[in-house]
């Protein structure tokens, strides 16, 4: 496995020493949980849990259209998690807090406490305190240590703890070079759906956090309200979100009792005012979005005319946005437009230089016109700024081919396939070192 890209979290013989140690290997990988104060299975380490988190979130982050360009939203989104996270059960894990440019409504949280929230979350949410729950939430996934015990007991039950290289939602056998290209590198084990247990104990720790900041848990019972109402409506919106963290009546219902109980005697506030202040930019925006979640939703489902026609009305509300380029860009690719396709990549990369997916997207689309010394230029700076992806080496080294530069095309097939050795891909670069003498 290539260095730069080769985890340093748990070996393969180490695992398999530990599920081989028998209730011996089980009993020594005890801990105890910093919200029950009881001991559980824990084979994965808090600096673990960091080290996942650092490699694999900004691949997914980049997925999502990276973090919205409004400092004044980023700031914000920033002060509401710290005084959640400050006085919840482990305050010292090096939180972070952002919202990025994805439609879709959902927040996600990785072990190491990279926190996110989408835009189309967003604008679904009334005020502060639902935004306070939201956050809360995934603080409560962080502090329970949720996605490290879901490890931990994969581990002990397999002996395995390799992590596949995410990628980007997509059903189109057209776009799946696209994909792998920008998928998080590990996001999706990490991200995998929660139990409906965790969902509980994090509603429940996230009313916890909120009521030590000072917000009503009314916060609570509204966003369980919103999610329910788009899931009745706009089932599609929140597809992602209800299959990460599954939702229920249940969990509506302790809310409100909690609210009514627990919290009866709670005087915190919801900030309605102050929130739709602070997002503005991206209320502003909310046809544009909603435009956007529609052309994804017919990209699903192949229906390629009709999304450009969603794109091509977002972008008339919002001429420069990041994610809506991008998105016009990849319908544009889907239906064989490559020119057009790499004209709207071009501008994307010229609205957001320091997000890295409009790279490899002009990098894609370079290769599709034959622009190779231009495609490579493209995936280098993608992969500077956003080191660890497989992916990235192959096309480099199908750019170089094309380029009659054997050498550099043998080094970077070579690089791919010692961290990915299965699938078309993988074949495509044997066979080349296979048949340039570099393999027997």
């Amino acid at each position: 496995m290539d260095k730069n890209i080769k985890s340093e979290t748990i070996s393969r013989r180490q695992a398999l020493k530990l599920a081989a140690g028998g209730t011996l290997g089980i009993l020594s990988g005890c801990a105890i949980n910093p919200v029950t104060g009881q001991q559980q299975l824990m084979l994965v380490s808090e600096q673990q849990e960091i080290q996942m988190d650092r490699q694999n979130s900004p691949h997914q982050f980049s997925a999502d259209y990276g973090e919205v360009q409004d400092s004044r939203v980023s700031n914000y989104i920033t002060k509401v998690g710290v005084s959640l996270s400050s006085s919840s059960h482990r305050p010292n894990m090096p939180y972070s807090f952002r919202c990025v440019n994805a439609n879709y409504v959902n927040a996600y949280a990785f072990p190491g406490g990279s926190i996110a929230c989408t835009r189309g979350i967003l604008v679904t949410l009334e005020n502060e305190a639902e935004l306070a729950a939201l956050l809360g939430h995934e603080i409560g996934h962080v502090n329970a240590r949720h996605t490290a015990s879901r490890m931990s007991s994969a581990i002990a039950v397999q002996g395995i703890v390799a992590v596949g290289v995410g990628v980007a939602a997509t059903q189109d056998s057209r776009l799946v070079p696209l994909a792998a290209g920008l998928g998080g590198i590990g996001a999706g084990m990490l991200l995998a759906s929660y139990s409906r247990s965790d969902e509980r104990q994090a509603d429940s720790l996230g009313m916890e956090y909120m009521d030590n900041a000072g917000y009503d848990p009314e916060g609570m019972v509204g966003l369980m309200e919103e999610l329910e109402k788009l899931h009745k409506s706009k089932p599609s919106f929140v597809q992602q979100m209800f299959a990460s963290h599954p939702m229920s009546s249940e969990r509506y219902a302790t809310a409100v009792k909690k609210r009514d109980t627990v919290y009866a005697n709670s005087h915190g506030k919801l900030l309605r005012e102050r929130y739709m202040d602070n997002i503005a930019s991206i209320r502003k925006i909310k046809p544009a979005i909603e435009e956007m979640q529609k052309g994804e939703g017919a990209m699903r489902k192949k229906s390629y005319n009709e999304a450009e026609e969603h794109f091509s009305k977002a972008l008339r509300i919002a001429p420069n946005d990041y994610a809506g380029l991008l998105l016009m860009s990849k319908c544009q690719l889907a239906q064989g437009k490559a020119k057009e396709g790499l004209h709207y990549a071009q501008q994307a990369k010229n609205r957001y230089p320091q997000e890295a997916q409009a790279l490899h997207l002009t990098g894609m689309l370079s290769l599709e016109n034959r622009q190779f010394k231009q495609a490579l230029s493209n995936f280098d700076a993608y992969e500077k700024r956003l080191p660890g992806n497989p992916m990235t080496t192959f096309y480099k080294g199908v750019s170089y081919e094309a380029l009659g530069n054997r050498e550099m095309a043998a080094n970077e097939y070579y690089r791919f396939i010692k961290v990915n050795n299965q699938g078309d891909y993988a074949k495509h670069a044997y066979d080349r070192l296979v048949g340039w003498g570099y393999l027997q």
